[in-house]
């Protein structure tokens, strides 16, 4: 039987023993944190599109709106690869039940 917890970020899934309790809380935390830093990555590719296009022509507010867009991309990009190896190493190396 799976109970919740409410919170202010969401419902937290708890069940019977201390193991299950543990993996369903890691694989519950793990996707509500991906889902947050990935939406933060989208907004600041958003941020750093309207830098770029509202520069006029300063090079300075030009070169702010990249760097912002190549570490949001980079970001994005290390979500994806972390993401992958949770699931590689995780899940089909170790058999961890709550990160499936």
């Amino acid at each position: 039987m799976t109970l919740y917890l409410d919170t202010a970020i969401g419902c937290i899934p708890i069940t019977g023993d201390n193991n299950a309790v543990t993996n369903a809380f890691a694989g519950w935390f793990l996707g509500w944190a991906i889902g947050v830093s990935g939406g933060l990555a989208l907004l600041l590719i958003v941020f750093s599109g309207f830098q770029i296009m509202t520069a006029s022509g300063d090079p300075q507010k030009l070169q702010s709106g990249r760097e912002l867009l190549t570490s949001a991309i980079s970001g994005l990009i290390l979500i994806i690869f972390s993401i992958f190896l949770l699931r590689l190493i995780g899940v089909q190396i170790l058999n961890i039940p709550g990160l499936s």
